[in-house]
């Protein structure tokens, strides 16, 4: 037999999409990594500080060092716990300004008489980063600025050490590069960062607005099949009409045709109710007793499962399309047709066959609704599935299936 390609949805990838970084994420990364700089450069820096105690004030000093290494601390547990990250940077960059300008009281306001710059010193890019995390760009960069150049100040000054000016403007120099180059890292990653959550936005936004376009096109679809599988019918059963009783059945298909467009343009599109599978085999007996053309029905293996609503009434229009086409176009009442209904796959699998005239598959006119859209475009809207296999001469079989996977299963 003739068989046309199944038309069936792109197969759906079970791998996990890789989520580009965003700007959120990237901040906890960044608050982390700072914090974890803090903690090394502080471990630098103790052996300093205590070499220095003796020259400090002992209160001054014990409350410094405790604060400066407690909230490096809670900044490391605020980055892991993903909370108050920022503000506990800059606390801790707001208390570095206040013990560089209190570093005169340390000494009692007496020449300093350690060997070396003072332990904050060292201190002094963990501060610069800290800000570069807690404030804007605008104001980390003046503070990348503002505290290299107090601590220059101090240093200059007798209780600083009185240290040389070149080198202490060397110090203040390379404290606002390095710095800088932290600020500058840290900024540009938060841009790209930016960049990407918009695109992402954008992207979801484009997604949506398809994800519209394509439930419009399906109702679209929806629509123009119900059009032509009812109203279409009934016009073609009234112009056929000879007897009384093909007259009687015109006017019945025309009242049900009346009353699936009202239920069309009262059914909700997101319906989530179940349809049992015996009412689908129930509706499609119905039709097939009003048909003059004999068509044998098999749904003992139809099971006693559900539907989603619209798979339902989707599966039951592409199965009466497939009835009245194959009683219009299969030959006269002595064609042997026959309708199969059974459960595969969490679904179910309908086959209308005939041993009538047949046809190619590929020569039906793009304008013919009744197989392309009444069938093939109103399952694969729903997720389902249909086929249609025809040879001219031998007979021609649909099968219509709900979801896709269940046609594979058979």
């Amino acid at each position: 037999m003739a068989r046309s390609a199944p038309v069936t949805p792109p197969p759906v990838s079970t791998r996990s999409v890789r989520r580009p970084i965003s700007r959120a994420s990237l901040e906890i990364v960044i608050a982390r990594a700072v914090a974890v700089f803090g903690l090394l450069f502080g471990a630098q820096s103790l052996p300093t500080a205590l070499a220095q105690r003796d020259l400090i004030d002992t209160a001054w000093w014990f409350s410094t060092v405790v604060t400066v290494y407690g909230l490096l601390v809670i900044s490391l547990v605020a980055s892991l716990i993903k909370r108050g990250a920022e503000i506990i940077n800059a606390i801790f960059a707001f208390v570095f300004l206040i013990i560089l300008v209190s570093w005169p009281l340390s000494v009692g306001l007496s020449p300093w008489e350690g060997a070396g710059r003072p332990w904050v010193w060292l201190m002094m890019t963990v501060s610069t980063a800290a800000a570069a995390v807690a404030f804007p760009v605008v104001a980390a960069s003046l503070y990348l600025i503002v505290a290299p150049v107090i601590y220059g100040f101090v240093r200059l000054t007798p209780y600083g050490g009185s240290g040389s000016l070149t080198i202490t403007a060397l110090d203040v120099v390379y404290s606002i590069l390095l710095g800088g180059a932290v600020l500058v890292i840290i900024t540009m990653l938060r841009s790209a960062a930016g960049r990407v959550d918009d695109a992402q936005s954008m992207a979801l936004a484009r997604y949506l607005d398809a994800v519209r376009e394509h439930a419009t096109e399906v109702e679209r679809v929806r629509v123009d099949s119900l059009v032509h599988d009812t109203v279409l019918t009934t016009f073609l059963s009234a112009a056929r009409a000879e007897t009384e009783e093909q007259r009687h059945r015109a006017t019945h298909l025309a009242r049900n045709a009346i009353v699936h467009l009202k239920q069309a343009v009262a059914a909700p599109s997101g319906d989530e109710t179940l349809v049992p599978v015996r009412e689908v085999v129930r509706r499609i007996c119905g039709v097939r007793d009003m048909m003059r053309a004999s068509f044998a029905m098999s749904a003992e293996e139809a099971g006693d499962g559900t539907l989603p609503t619209m798979a339902a009434e989707s599966l039951y229009a592409a199965t009466l399309q497939a009835m009245v086409n194959s009683f219009h176009h299969a030959g006269d009442e002595s064609v042997s047709r026959w309708v199969t209904v059974r459960r595969a796959q969490d679904g179910v699998v309908v086959q209308v066959g005939d041993a009538g005239r047949g046809f190619v598959v590929g020569d039906i006119p793009a304008e013919r609704l009744g197989v392309r859209v009444s069938i093939i475009e109103r399952m694969q809207g729903v997720g389902g599935v249909a086929r249609v296999d025809s040879t001219p001469g031998v007979g021609t079989v649909v099968t219509i299936a709900w979801p896709a996977r269940a046609e594979v299963s058979q």
